[in-house]
């Protein structure tokens, strides 16, 4: 009887890092057929909804972050050797080839795992300054695989830049050669963005002199999309989509002529592949400030127009798309420069590299 072959996918948290591991979990079925995918995360509701959308299978580690103090902090730690034996005793039954980690705390016990046990492994680091777990898990894996060539110094040797995988429709999305009516996309990430929501609401008043030129699509996550909604018809802005979550956000980027949004490490991803250009309002209170130096890249680049927290009044930010609005010619501007830092075929390479390190074919030249 042929042993079947299998992969774990370890990691998530948010829709951020769930994504990339569909890209490569694509991919990787596509390139090696009869290939099993496992994917490993936390218990947390997003992560089901996903996984269940996409019919994918799916077992939840009782894990938590380590960002808590006091007593939260002292029970996420508990956790963490409990994890570490369910991952021993799930890497044992199903015998997988590769463990693949793509962040998020749920990753570090499987990943440590698969070390003791001296499985194939690799880790991809999304965002341009790497996590905590991804710091720590470099230790024990040969190979990092990062999104942005800027990541490469902090992983010295074991770093290799291959770019951040993304769900092919949004590498088929066009330029919107007519923007009218002009479509504005505002997103917070797979569970929303209270202070987003917040922003875009009080930035309804100044816009009204155009409401009947702007179409806004709005993704609010699941606790503000009831006041949202109602907010949006107190204003009379009758047209707007505003939804809890977006399913098919390829179909949303593609209606949009202007983002505005967080700057996690997918939704960067997301926009360099689709060339769509955007207003990025850092998290002020993600980990170690990734979110404002995942902005930082782009914004350097012209790529961005980027806003911190403290800088995104509704005026302010009524007045960016008020000049976007009259000079679609500096939207073309910013999407060439999208364009100029697409990565091609970052799924097939990553999959092919992915493969070969189950092969056996990929020689450690980097201990790990």
């Amino acid at each position: 009887m042929k042993k079947k072959k299998r992969v774990f996918i370890c990691g998530g948290g948010t829709g951020g890092h769930l994504y990339p591991a569909l890209a490569i979990s694509q991919k990787l079925k596509e390139k090696e057929p009869g290939l099993e995918i496992i994917f490993l995360g936390s218990q947390r509701p997003v992560e089901k909804e996903i996984m269940a959308k996409y019919g994918q299978k799916f077992i939840g580690l009782k894990v938590a972050g380590l960002k808590g103090r006091g007593l939260r902090g002292v029970l996420s730690l508990a956790l963490i050797p409990v994890a570490i034996l369910k991952s021993f005793y799930l890497i044992l039954k199903y015998r997988p080839g590769l463990v693949i980690g793509v962040g998020g705390y749920s990753s570090g016990p499987v990943v440590l795992a698969s070390w003791l046990l001296r499985k194939p492994r690799v880790i991809l680091e999304q965002n341009v300054r790497p996590g905590f777990t991804n710091r720590l898990l470099r230790y024990f894996v040969p190979r990092v695989i990062t999104a942005f060539e800027a990541t490469l110094p902090f992983f010295g040797q074991k770093g290799l830049f291959l770019g951040n995988p993304v769900r092919p429709e949004f590498y088929a999305i066009e330029p919107r050669k007519q923007r009218s009516p002009f479509t504005l996309l505002v997103f917070g990430g797979s569970q929303g963005s209270h202070f987003l929501n917040q922003l875009m609401i009080d930035t309804l008043p100044f816009l009204k002199p155009a409401k009947d030129k702007i179409h806004i699509i709005h993704q609010t996550g699941s606790q503000d999309h009831s006041w949202v909604k109602k907010a949006y018809l107190d204003h009379s802005f009758n047209s707007a989509e505003v939804e809890p979550f977006f399913f098919e956000m390829p179909a949303k980027f593609k209606q949009a002529d202007l983002l505005i949004c967080r700057s996690g490490a997918t939704s960067l991803a997301e926009i360099i592949a689709s060339s769509r250009a955007a207003v990025l309002i850092p998290l002020a209170r993600a980990a170690e400030n990734h979110q404002y130096w995942n902005a930082y890249e782009l914004f350097l680049r012209g790529a961005a127009l980027m806003m911190t927290e403290n800088e995104a009044r509704p005026e302010k930010l009524a007045e960016i798309i008020f000049d976007y609005l009259e000079h679609p010619e500096k939207l073309d501007s910013m999407e060439a420069k999208l364009a100029e830092l697409r990565v091609s075929d970052p799924e097939e390479k990553i999959a092919s590299f992915c493969l070969e390190l189950m092969r056996g074919k990929k020689e450690k030249t980097v201990h790990g």
